[in-house]
């Protein structure tokens, strides 16, 4: 039997001023996901200084996240970076392309 895999959406979320880690915002963000019965991954990046990636599962309207978002932090920017990703590497976008491993 196989299994479909899971296809993610990878946003970005910046600011022009306000801080995003030590903010407790990965924490916050999940647990509006999970109030809101919403699949949702999030992580601090890597590739990029002081920003934070979520994923939710492709084709999820980015609405009500992105009004809690802007509730909680007024100048957040959410940005669609990859689009419709199995198994998503948050923090270093580059690993999810897919052509650069070999197994």
């Amino acid at each position: 039997m196989t299994q479909d895999l899971i296809k993610w959406d990878i946003y970005e979320i910046s600011t022009t001023s306000s801080a995003l880690t030590g903010v407790m915002l990965r924490g916050r963000i999940r647990k509006f996901g999970l109030q809101n019965n919403l699949n949702i991954l999030v992580e601090n990046t890597t590739d990029v200084e002081a920003r934070v990636r979520v994923a939710l599962i492709h084709g999820t309207k980015i609405d009500q996240i992105k009004s809690f978002l802007e509730s909680i932090i007024s100048d957040a920017k959410l940005e669609l970076k990859l689009e419709s990703v199995s198994n998503p590497v948050l923090s270093k976008l580059k690993v999810n392309i897919e052509s650069r491993y070999q197994i």
